[in-house]
């Protein structure tokens, strides 16, 4: 009975100690935290996330031009695949990196 009882009141002891700090740590945190230091920091995460939602549109926007400009120089006829003009055994590069010649497009200005 007697061990049920010292545990019973150190675990009061420490909840009561863990609860202070715990009080202590918020009221500190809360006095360097103001209503305008955080309208401030939602402000700026706003800011730094529309900023890339528009990157991300200006890249898709960029990409749909680059895909539409292939898919109309298909359908004219002046798109070329590399493999209709390379042997077999020949090696393609692109800016020094060797690249499979089925990966190469080449599109003829009209």
């Amino acid at each position: 009975m007697m061990k049920r009882l010292t545990w019973f009141v150190g675990g009061i002891a420490a909840g009561a100690t863990g609860a202070n700090y715990a009080k202590k740590k918020v009221k500190e945190k809360a006095s360097q935290i103001s209503a305008v230091g955080v309208a401030r920091s939602a402000a700026s995460r706003a800011k730094q996330t529309a900023g890339q939602v528009v990157d991300a549109v200006k890249d898709g926007r960029a990409a749909m031009r680059q895909h539409e400009d292939e898919l109309k120089a298909r359908r004219d006829g002046r798109l070329t695949s590399l493999d209709e003009h390379v042997s077999p055994d020949d090696q393609v590069f692109v800016d020094g990196v060797p690249v499979e010649s089925g990966r190469v497009i080449v599109m003829r200005q009209k």
